[in-house]
């Protein structure tokens, strides 16, 4: 049976996650992956499901999450992918003044040696731009020189990056 990803997207309100997961958990699904966040007061939910349900299913018992509108759920089916042998993690730091460019700029470093980027958050605090992100890269890849790239790059952008070995199995 294929996976489902789930999406619940609209304004904030304090109840979403709970009763999300209640409708799921009763209908058998265990949650596989998810990331959940806030941002400008919208609240954004992506969830990686494995259990006996269809898609149908899981939208009718989400139905009470769209009533008024002010939140859209989407469910599909997905394909099960074997999880790849880890590669290298590393977390990515960029700060500096806001600008458009920041996140395609660092995002190509990464894609032009074949990194992934597994997780990525950005957050504006007032005229500060800080991004996070997690990155995989091949084995092959050089860290030092990519980092150095990275730290070109933020350099034209006004900002400043980082990028520092994180070993995921200490979460």
């Amino acid at each position: 049976m294929p996976l489902l990803a789930i999406t619940v997207l609209g304004h904030d309100r304090p109840g979403i996650i709970a009763e999300t997961t209640a409708a799921l958990a009763e209908l058998g699904l265990n949650l596989e992956d998810s990331t959940m966040t806030l941002l400008r007061g919208h609240f954004a939910m992506m969830l990686i499901t494995d259990g006996p349900a269809e898609p149908a299913q899981v939208e009718e018992a989400l139905g009470g999450l769209t009533a008024g509108g002010s939140l859209s759920v989407s469910v599909r089916a997905v394909p099960a992918e074997a999880t790849p042998p880890g590669r290298p993690s590393y977390l990515l730091s960029v700060h500096g003044g806001d600008r458009p460019g920041i996140v395609s700029s660092v995002a190509a470093e990464v894609a032009r040696v074949g990194g992934n980027i597994t997780d990525l958050t950005t957050r504006l605090a007032g005229e500060l731009y800080v991004l996070t992100a997690e990155v995989e890269l091949p084995e092959e890849v050089d860290p030092r020189a990519l980092a150095e790239a990275l730290g070109d790059t933020a350099a034209r952008l006004g900002v400043r990056a980082t990028l520092s070995h994180f070993v995921s199995d200490d979460l």
